[in-house]
């Protein structure tokens, strides 16, 4: 799990707590600025998402030559 995942859940579960006491206490400044570090923490979780999937297509593609390696070597101690 990439960090800016975790980051970004911290941020977006501070930025609706915020909000939420914003809204209880009729403070819209306090309301916007929790609506901003949801979106923020929105933001970073949507990159954490797609760099682990780069890493993951990335130890895929790996695994796959590794895999075709080992059969063409197979193959040769065969003849």
């Amino acid at each position: 799990m990439d960090k800016d995942r975790v980051k970004g859940a911290i941020d977006d579960a501070a930025g609706r707590a915020k909000r939420q006491v914003g809204e209880w206490t009729d403070d819209t400044g306090a309301q916007a600025e929790g609506t901003v570090q949801q979106v923020k923490g929105k933001v970073e979780k949507a990159w954490g998402n797609v760099k682990d999937a780069a890493r993951d297509t990335k130890d895929d593609a790996n695994r796959s030559d590794r895999t075709t390696d080992d059969q063409v070597r197979r193959g040769r101690d065969r003849v």
